[in-house]
């Protein structure tokens, strides 16, 4: 036998094991690990933008885990098994890809986002009698992350510019009107203008294959470590990042840029 199926089957029993017989394990439900879930996602990611290959199999292994112990929790509620999650997945990809597994052509990569949304989108009205493009976009899912995914969906049915050309002109058509309510000072429309650049300016990085999630994660972690070289430069001088003025600290600041 495989040994990725032997250690899946021994996962499988520890997770019955734990559920029977830790107290920890036996309380949890299906809310009580929503927002662990969400955590070990978030350190899965950092792992990833990191390059850190040894963390990042700690973290899949963590939230397999989790995938596990819903599945669990979920048989006790007689509601469904893991196997049922594992048949409903490959017959799932299976259905999604019909230039594997059927008799439709795809060479590009296009062509086969084009055909899986097209597909999802038959299954979902097929199961609901509701035909969205967007429909099962989670509503908590963070704000930039489903201005991609909505972009995405719509590209699949062929709602979409020309050329990069055209959105960079939408970009500078939003920001001059952002521009025009913070002279106006209308609050709530500088909001709502501001939503509408930063939705361009996602779809702008989509045309130039940038992902701005991780475009915007990789700023953070840029400023994070260059400000923290700051405070350990100004520390070891004896002084105190409190007691000084934007002029002072710049100079630090430009010095950690060089670092």
């Amino acid at each position: 036998m495989d040994k990725s199926v032997i250690q899946f089957e021994r996962l499988l029993n520890i997770m019955d094991d734990l559920r029977e017989k830790c107290p920890w394990d036996k309380k949890q439900t299906l809310e009580s690990l929503r927002h662990l879930t969400i955590e070990e996602t978030y350190e899965l990611s950092d792992a990833i933008i990191e390059n850190d290959l040894d963390e990042l199999k700690g973290e899949i292994g963590d939230l397999l885990l989790h995938m596990v112990f819903y599945a669990k929790i979920a048989s006790e509620k007689k509601a469904f098994t893991i196997s049922d999650v594992l048949e409903f997945l490959c017959e799932k990809l299976i259905r999604r890809h019909p230039h594997i597994y059927g008799d439709i052509q795809a060479l590009s990569e296009e062509e086969v986002k084009s055909n899986w949304e097209k597909i999802k989108l038959e299954e979902k009205g097929e199961l609901k009698k509701k035909k969205s493009v967007l429909e099962g976009l989670p509503k908590s899912m963070p704000s930039l992350v489903k201005a991609i995914r909505i972009q995405d969906k719509v590209k699949g049915i062929g709602f979409d510019w020309d050329n990069k050309d055209q959105v960079w002109d939408k970009v500078k058509e939003e920001l001059n009107e952002f521009k025009e309510e913070i002279d106006a000072c209308n609050q709530e429309n500088m909001e709502q203008e501001f939503g509408d650049l930063m939705f361009s300016l996602v779809n702008y990085a989509r045309f130039v294959g940038i992902n701005p999630e991780d475009a915007l994660e990789k700023t953070n972690k840029k400023f994070i470590n260059r400000f923290t070289i700051m405070e350990e430069s100004i520390n070891r001088e004896g002084k105190d990042l409190r007691n000084m003025n934007l002029q002072e600290m710049d100079v630090y600041w430009e010095k950690a840029k060089r670092t």
